[in-house]
């Protein structure tokens, strides 16, 4: 059985920004990808309660970078663990030093794509359509392919290249709606 993917937020950055929010429910995990800023966090408790995941249930929240726009709601979600680029965390506890290649669920893994910032991480996530991959290495479906902040461009341009080699059925960009890779 493939994993459920939901949009808790759909991102935007222009003159105010807000990171693209994702559920994904696996047999035992339910995980939040990058909880950052919203307009209203009881936006994200109404969407929540209408797919039947009270926040206090929530397994996992994944980070893809660092930048307050992607994390600044994780704190919501007291009962999961958070994954980064480097370790896995519950609490005050450091459980394991590994990002890349772990494993989340059954359905749900992690990939260093680094680019945006030199710590970024893609969820992938198997589904019914196909491989999803949710990800900063596009900022939205028709955004720049030029990323104005990204540490190093031409990492990011092979990060890219590595994640499509993949060949994700649709991304979900950082901000913006999903699309399907070219």
């Amino acid at each position: 059985m493939a994993a459920r993917i939901d949009l808790l937020a759909t991102g935007y950055a222009d003159t105010r920004v807000a990171s693209t929010i994702v559920l994904v429910r696996d047999a035992d995990a339910t995980i939040v990808v990058d909880p950052g800023m919203v307009a209203d966090r009881r936006m994200l408790f109404r969407r929540l309660d209408e797919l039947r995941t009270p926040a206090d249930t929530v397994t996992d929240v994944v980070l893809s970078h660092h930048h307050p726009d992607h994390t600044l709601n994780a704190a919501l979600f007291e009962n999961a663990r958070f994954h980064d680029h480097w370790a896995v965390y519950k609490g005050d506890v450091w459980e394991e030093r590994a990002g890349d290649g772990r494993a989340l669920s059954r359905s749900v893994r992690l990939l260093a794509t680094p680019g945006h910032t030199h710590e970024d991480i893609t969820t992938l996530v198997e589904s019914e359509e196909g491989l999803v991959a949710c990800t900063h290495l596009w900022w939205s479906a028709g955004g720049p392919e030029v990323d104005p902040f990204a540490a190093d461009q031409s990492l990011l341009e092979r990060s890219r290249a590595k994640l499509l080699d993949l060949h994700p059925a649709l991304i979900i960009p950082g901000h913006g709606a999903s699309f399907v890779p070219r």
